[in-house]
């Protein structure tokens, strides 16, 4: 049997998706009057997919917790979801059922020693290792640096999540800060949506929505599409502005756990400028495991 907390995943990723959904979008009039629901109503939907509306309810409200791909799939077609959102809404309901073993203990923060020395390899490129919560487990010189002001912060606390939200340097450091905090927020909705229960992202999730009404706002709306740019411009106080390629490389044997590398082409302004932001940082601690 389905855990409440799975169960009302579910749901919540269905109402946030159809509260989102306007009816233009998916092709249908409006009527006439003022309509008291964002979105579209709980009875469109159901019509969309092809099941009754006393069936989708169930669903919304964490009632239902074995759906059938067909009704997956013809929700998801209703919605107009896109790839990612699709199979998130595949995962939640295979949660809910627990068509899926025990969700494995919590990721390792402990990082490799060859990691740690991968790291240093890459210098002046900035690069760290990230958790699946955003929780900056190692780091080079650069990888620390680049996020200005994170250093202030003991190690234990750099997330970039909440540097993202919470530190003031944040906002000036980021030209597209507003698409910065979405993809942050669509990624730890993610993650949240198959591990509701996990305390590392339910400590991070509720320290920021407590703090943060941007997050707060973010958080409602549900949205797990992720789409990381392929580069991204820093205004750095100590280096200038930089434009960056982004990479994110995965960890083998190490769940959770990601590389993020940032890059630029060598004889670049960009480049001496990632020379002069390694040398001048100061060598930071790891955070302890």
């Amino acid at each position: 049997m389905a855990s409440d907390s799975e169960s009302a995943e579910l749901g919540r990723f269905l109402r946030a998706r159809r509260t989102g959904t306007s009816p233009r979008h998916v092709g249908l009039t409006p009527g006439p009057g003022i309509r008291r629901t964002p979105g579209l109503r709980r009875e469109e939907l159901a019509t969309l997919a092809g099941i009754s509306i006393d069936y989708y309810v169930r669903l919304e409200r964490g009632k239902e917790t074995r759906p059938s791909p067909d009704v997956l799939d013809a929700l998801a077609r209703a919605l107009r979801m896109d790839d990612q959102e699709h199979h998130h809404l595949r995962e939640l309901a295979a949660r809910a059922a627990r068509y899926t073993p025990e969700p494995p203990p919590a990721p390792s923060r402990s990082v490799a020693p060859h990691l740690k020395l991968l790291l240093e390899s890459l210098r002046p490129y900035p690069a760290y290792v990230i958790s699946r919560s955003m929780d900056l487990l190692a780091w080079n010189p650069g990888g620390l640096a680049l996020y200005a002001g994170i250093a202030d912060w003991p190690a234990t606390q750099r997330n970039l999540a909440r540097y993202f939200f919470l530190h003031p340097a944040a906002r000036d450091l980021f030209t597209d800060w507003e698409q910065q905090i979405t993809g942050c927020v669509s990624r730890l909705r993610a993650v949240a949506g198959t591990a509701p229960d996990a305390p590392d992202l339910t400590r991070l999730v509720g320290e920021l929505l407590l703090k943060s009404p941007e997050f707060a706002g973010l958080w409602e709306r549900y949205e797990v599409t992720r789409r990381k740019p392929a580069t991204k411009t820093f205004h750095h106080p100590q280096v200038g502005t930089v434009t960056l390629t982004s990479q994110v490389l995965h960890v083998e044997a190490t769940p959770g756990q990601r590389i993020g590398v940032y890059t630029a082409e060598p004889g670049t302004p960009e480049h001496d400028a990632l020379l002069l932001l390694d040398m001048t940082a100061p060598r930071p601690a790891h955070a302890s495991s």
